[in-house]
């Protein structure tokens, strides 16, 4: 999963926790829990514009102390053969799409890869690789990082690579091996000296054969020095700096930033290092305001997708629609172009024009001019009443940021006051995630007591309990809509919503994101890095990675017909209609109450 929010600010703060995939990928512990036995019954039915196919999976009852056996997922056996050929057919296709240059695409590829054969190897030297590739393509389009470029010296790019490393020895979740991230800053320089971005910057008229024989000396002069700290990790850096210079003509600042970009990036795949736009791109999407069109973008197919229109944006008053694809801004094509280097033309200061050209999702191609303006995100919308007989009342949770507690507030006594008693639909496909605090803030509207989420990591220090507590709770049945992009935050509430028996999980397996980055400033620069701190589990103790949330009432859609507003129409919306006849058949009679 791979989408940009289009944003831009310049928000400065302090460390902040986030457990959100706006911009990551998948993968963390290898866990696949096995089958329990539980009986479970399943059925299909056919609507009149989709056709869907529902599971309901058996919940136990809790047992007299309290605790609850959860089902857990079943394992598939696969023929070896079968196994390796399919390995084969993946590492092909992503090969394929690194040969036509397509490095995000390759980079969803496999990421989507490794979630179904977590364990190996060949897949994930392959996603380092392409992610190498794409990081680099990124930050040389990304204006921010060719100012720090242009900026930093020798001595101040050095300091900057000692502070990541100190904090990555003071915070990230596991143990740092000194040498092994001398060595992917390596790998990662080593990209960079067969991209054209960086070598027509830095070194345009030297001859390939030159620029081999130095990666060859380079990895003979690394290779036998002893790296036991960060010191020795500064002193080795100096090294290659020095001598790329000197055989090169490469400035050293801009091979200290590559190994820097090599030590964050390959930590974990949610681990990076921040350019000055991309760290108060976050902030943005944490402040939940920004300058911009309002629209979220995905590149499928070697296409520009608009995966999200933010309602009451530029973008929506202009007729922009989900699923729209761009094909050109002010006149440019957008084919070749990688979702940064789009992004990048589609922002600018307020009050500013851009003309987009769009495909809609009969082909046609319009052209609409959308004026630049300062976007408020709701992290809470669509508040209504989906069956009035029944008192039945619906949000969406689009993401967990700052003012989302407060929204959720608003909308359940707005939910209230028309008339919600018999239950309360919390949809949140497609919700990325957010800040951790928030999540749990979020779910103890709805839990009286006990865990809400606990959270692990190499310090102690980042080891914390988070409870939930009587005051406050709304008492009101729940059905809780999940998807494949329901992710971290997302999945915390979902996870702790299932565990506490609170409410019925409807829709599809979650994302599978288990893990808690904080994001952290550099000193001396506007730049900043986020970083892997801890891994959270569940109110009963399971880890999320590459597990998610399991629904206990699945639904798999074969079609999902959009309507020309851009939203799904409710009569085309199966999991909607299930979460429906969820709260419908339930049995308890709890009224909405404070």
């Amino acid at each position: 999963m791979r989408r940009r929010l289009l944003s831009i600010s310049s928000v400065v703060c302090s460390a902040v926790l986030l457990t959100s995939v706006w911009c990551g990928s998948a993968s963390g512990e290898d866990f696949y829990p096995r089958s329990t036995g539980l009986g479970s019954q399943s059925f299909s039915s056919q609507s009149a514009n989709s056709e869907i196919s529902i599971s309901k999976t058996a919940i136990p009852e809790p047992s007299r102390n309290g605790s609850v056996q959860v089902p857990q997922a079943a394992v598939s056996d696969k023929p070896a053969s079968d196994r390796l050929a399919e390995i084969g057919d993946l590492l092909r296709e992503g090969r394929r799409l690194e040969v036509e240059d397509r490095w995000g695409e390759a980079l969803t590829h496999y990421e989507e890869a490794i979630r179904i054969f977590p364990d190996e190897d060949s897949l994930r030297r392959r996603f380092d690789f392409s992610r190498m590739h794409y990081d680099l393509r990124r930050r040389y389009s990304d204006t921010s990082f060719c100012g720090a470029l242009n900026r930093l010296e020798f001595e101040q790019a050095l300091d900057l690579y000692t502070q990541v490393l100190l904090k990555v020895q003071t915070h990230y979740v596991e143990t740092p091996h000194w040498k092994e991230l001398v060595e992917r800053g390596t790998n990662s320089f080593d990209v960079a000296l067969s991209e054209d971005s960086f070598i027509s910057r830095h070194i345009p008229h030297i001859e390939r054969e030159m620029i081999d024989d130095f990666r060859h000396e380079l990895r003979r002069k690394l290779g036998p020095m002893v790296i036991g700290d960060y010191a020795g990790a500064r002193e080795a850096v100096a090294v290659a700096a020095g001598m790329a210079h000197r055989r090169l003509g490469i400035r050293p600042t801009s091979v200290v930033l590559e190994y820097l970009c090599g030590a964050t990036n390959s930590l974990d795949v949610y681990s990076a290092y921040l350019t000055p736009d991309q760290l108060a791109e976050v902030y943005s999407q944490i402040e939940g305001n920004f300058v911009g069109l309002g629209i979220e973008l995905r590149m499928d197919n070697n296409e520009l997708v608009i995966v999200r229109v933010i309602s009451g944006s530029p973008a929506q008053k202009a007729g922009i629609r989900d699923g729209d694809r761009i094909v050109a801004v002010d006149g440019q094509p957008v084919a070749d172009m990688s979702t940064d280097e789009a992004a990048n033309l589609l922002q600018g200061k307020v009050d500013t024009i851009v003309r987009l050209d769009l495909a809609g999702h009969q082909g046609a191609v319009r052209s609409v001019s959308v004026r630049r303006e300062r976007v408020e995100v709701p992290s809470v919308d669509q508040v209504r009443i989906v069956d009035s007989e029944k008192g039945i009342g619906y949000l969406r949770l689009t993401c967990f940021q700052k003012t989302t507690c407060k929204d959720l507030d608003d909308a359940l006594w707005k939910l209230y006051r028309q008339g919600m008693r018999g239950g309360l639909i919390v949809d949140l496909r497609g919700n990325p995630g957010g800040l951790l605090v928030t999540s749990v803030e979020a779910v103890d509207r709805f839990v009286e007591r006990g865990v809400i989420v606990s959270t692990r990591g190499r310090d102690v220090r980042e080891g914390f309990t988070y409870s939930a507590h009587v005051p406050g709770t709304w008492r009101v049945p729940l059905a809780v809509m999940i998807d494949k992009d329901s992710a971290s935050a997302a999945e915390i509430f979902a996870g702790a919503i299932r565990d506490h028996r609170r409410g019925t999980i409807v829709g599809h397996k979650s994302y599978g994101k288990g893990s808690v980055q904080g994001i952290f400033p550099l000193q001396g620069s506007q730049s900043g890095m986020r970083l892997t701190t801890a891994k959270f589990y569940s109110p009963n103790g399971r880890p999320y990675s590459l597990v998610g949330v399991k629904p206990d009432i699945q639904v798999q859609t074969v079609a999902k017909p959009i309507a020309e507003s851009g939203t799904v129409a409710t009569q085309y919306d199966p999991v909607l209609a299930a979460a429906v006849d969820a709260l419908k058949g339930g049995s308890r009679k709890l009224a909405a109450q404070r």
